[in-house]
């Protein structure tokens, strides 16, 4: 008997600096399977994820460089996670590409790349899909 199972396709990703941040593994290994509706993907660095397809993929890199904020770029989400309301914030950068958002506050910070074609109606979705794995990373500082 043959089993046909669907190949997850595979995202060239780049470690960031501090991608081996012990942090880092614990956030990554807690993202979901789905991100924006987007299936999770194969990745090639450490400490990243990825959803979707090759050339129009989600993509999220744990332990790039800590921000520093403009107020005017800095966004806060108030989410529940398990009955407890926990604040994210993420400093707004758009690209030719899409839209990525650099979480500020916590340390490893992480970067969400989403392509315009993927989150033209309310891209902040995918930051709530992750944010329980990214409250692993505790905040220490916020958004003014």
């Amino acid at each position: 008997m043959v089993s046909l199972t669907a190949c997850a396709p595979t995202i060239a990703t780049t470690a960031a600096e501090h991608a081996t941040d012990p942090a880092c593994a614990k956030v990554v290994l807690s993202l979901p399977d789905t991100v924006l509706e987007q299936d999770r993907a194969k990745v090639t660095a450490q400490a990243t994820a990825a959803w979707g397809e090759p050339g129009a993929a989600i993509t999220f890199t744990c332990g790039v460089a800590d921000p520093d904020p403009a107020s005017e770029q800095c966004q806060s989400m108030k989410l529940d996670i398990f009955g407890k309301e926990e604040v994210f914030d993420w400093i707004l950068v758009e690209s030719k590409q899409g839209l990525n958002y650099i979480s500020y506050g916590r340390s490893p910070a992480m970067l969400v790349q989403i392509p315009f074609t993927l989150g033209s109606s309310q891209p902040t979705a995918a930051l709530s899909d992750i944010a329980l794995a990214v409250s692993h990373i505790p905040a220490t500082k916020a958004c003014k």
